[in-house]
């Protein structure tokens, strides 16, 4: 009987391949907003599927390192990848778990695994450029709806966030920094509201903004922020959190920019026009819930078979944060709690279909993104409200961090009722097995403390 790939050492260039191979993995996880733990993970099991064991994986939010130190007193080898592009694609994500779990089973040669990323790397997106250009476009028109806007509003944000989207591809095909991308998209939709504010048009103008702002915000990043905060891996969530505050300050710039000079030159902005969701369960606020969930969901490249569960999330999220704030729950606090059901529910489906949890969570959560509390914020510093608005910033920062947490705590939750399936696959031999299973996660060991 031949031995397992663990039990003889590769030939030399099967071992480069192995963390090339393990890397790449890395690249793209990280890349489609995996968290450090998920992607530090799947690299591990590349390398001791095929028999490079004893690595260790280093992440940070653009540079991915891979360390072997033989046991057998050998050569330690270190190689890195730079992670230049990080663009979501959640099709793209589930067939890479998928190769990762196939190769950690043993069904994969190494040869079959490069050529299978290969492909992945090279499919073609699920949807073509302009659905993804629309579903943009349909976050605005939702998240405007959701609070309060009409058809009227509705179609002013679809054309503000396409004009946005557009500069801003327009800017990145010259070399413009993203940062500057996002001020621009920003400037553009909050332009489109003051111009309906100046010629008095009988809506809610303000919608517009709000809606153009919710398609911006950064919900993937501040999830995996937290993420990474809760499992420990301080040096990526700090950079993920540098990020998400530079995402912030852009919009932020482009919309205080916007409502600077329509100030300077006369136009009637006022806080009071600042619209808020009717926090009741009616059919057109569940709908524009849903209809933002779905939106987002296909700008992130979910697949189709995934797009119903996602809506689910995305409607529950909305009714359990209606129902407890019609209970005089604290936002910050009932955003949370709506965040952790999603997020339990996004886990447990992602067990039964095999799927990253992000499929569903994402896009579930956002009609909970604070585009009014953003949007109020700046106004308020602009009209020269300085102590309300920074509340405000404040306001939305919170919601934006009890959001990613709560969709961690939900995915703790169900670890904690049903358990892992990698503290599953470590057990110890039943002779030796201790009462509790053999912890391997960094986040779950105790300090008491200190």
């Amino acid at each position: 009987m031949s031995a397992s790939p663990l039990e003889q050492a590769p030939p030399q260039r099967d071992f480069y391949r192995a963390m090339a191979l393990a890397l790449r993995v890395g690249e793209l996880l990280l890349g489609s907003g995996e968290g450090t733990e998920t992607v530090t993970g799947a690299m591990r099991r590349i390398t001791n599927a095929y028999g490079v064991p004893h690595c260790e994986a280093d992440v940070n939010l653009s540079v991915i390192t891979l360390s072997h130190v033989p046991v057998d007193g050998g050569v330690p080898v270190t190689a890195e990848r730079r992670v230049r592009r990080r663009l979501p694609d959640y099709d793209r994500l589930i067939a890479v778990h998928g190769m990762v779990k196939e190769s950690s089973g043993g069904s994969i040669p190494l040869d079959a695994a490069e050529v299978r990323l290969r492909e992945i790397t090279r499919r073609v997106p699920v949807y073509p450029n302009w659905v993804l250009i629309t579903a943009l476009a349909l976050i605005a028109s939702s998240a405007s709806i959701l609070v309060g806007g009409g058809v009227v509003v509705a179609v002013a944000a679809f054309v503000a966030t396409v004009l946005g989207d557009r500069a801003s591809a327009w800017l990145a095909r010259r070399g413009v920094a993203e940062f500057f991308q996002l001020a621009v998209a920003a400037m553009l939709g909050s332009l489109v509201a003051v111009l309906m504010i100046w010629i008095d048009a009988p809506v809610q103008a303000s919608a517009v903004v709000v809606g153009a702002v919710v398609a911006l915000l950064p919900g993937r990043p501040m999830v995996a922020c937290v993420q990474d905060g809760i499992a420990g891996e301080y040096v990526t969530a700090t950079a993920r959190l540098f990020e998400v505050f530079f995402i912030l300050t852009a919009v932020i710039s482009g919309i205080g920019v916007t409502l600077y000079a329509a100030f300077r030159l006369g136009v009637p902005l006022s806080v009071e026009n600042v619209p808020a969701a009717p926090l009741v369960i009616r059919p057109e606020q569940l709908l524009g819930a849903i209809g933002l969930t779905l939106s987002f969901a296909v700008a992130l490249l979910v697949p189709p078979r995934h797009l119903l569960p996602a809506a689910l999330g995305g409607g529950m999220v909305w009714v359990v944060f209606v129902q407890l704030y019609s209970w005089q729950v604290p936002v910050i606090l009932a955003t949370a709690v709506s965040a952790a059901f999603v997020g339990l529910f996004g886990n447990a489906y992602a067990r039964r279909a095999q799927v990253p949890s992000m499929v569903v969570t994402i896009p579930a959560i956002g009609s909970l993104l604070p585009g009014t509390a953003l949007y109020r914020g700046m106004l308020e510093a602009t009209l020269g409200h300085a102590n309300e608005g920074l509340a405000s910033l404040l306001q939305a920062l919170s919601t934006a961090l009890a959001l990613g947490a709560g969709v961690i705590l939900g995915a703790e939750i169900l670890r904690a009722v049903t358990g892992s399936d990698l503290a599953r696959r470590v057990r110890r031999p039943a002779a030796r097995r201790p009462r509790r299973p053999f912890i391997t996660r960094p986040a779950a060991r105790r300090t008491r403390g200190y």
